[in-house]
């Protein structure tokens, strides 16, 4: 059975238009904190971290060069059609943080996110 992706940057990255400092992203570190809060749901869910530098070929052989924002959820090949999803060649991905959130909710059982 294929999973949804997660992709998250891994902290402690450097920028080059930055030089000398280190950085995390703030949406993927809220992404970190649920998957840490609840990890009874995390085995319906590929997370996969990677560097900062583009071209982040992971992500782009899967919806396209245009397409490597990060945080982002990769929808299974197969997930029903969502409104709220971007596709690139048939593949659904979101790259929303709360809209993330609510996905993980409705499709792997995390909590909602408290309005």
């Amino acid at each position: 059975m294929q999973k949804d992706i997660l992709f998250l940057l891994k902290p402690g990255f450097r920028d080059p238009a930055f030089p000398e400092q280190d950085f995390y992203c703030w949406h993927c570190a809220l992404m970190e904190g649920v998957l840490a809060s609840f990890p009874e749901h995390r085995p319906a869910l590929d997370v996969r971290r990677i560097a900062f530098p583009r071209p982040r070929g992971d992500v782009a052989a899967l919806i396209g060069e245009a397409n490597q924002s990060l945080p982002v959820l990769v929808l299974a090949e197969g997930a029903p059609a969502l409104l709220s999803a971007a596709s690139f060649n048939g593949r659904q991905f979101v790259n929303e943080p709360m809209a993330i959130l609510d996905l993980l909710h409705t499709r792997h059982g995390y909590p909602r996110a408290h309005p």
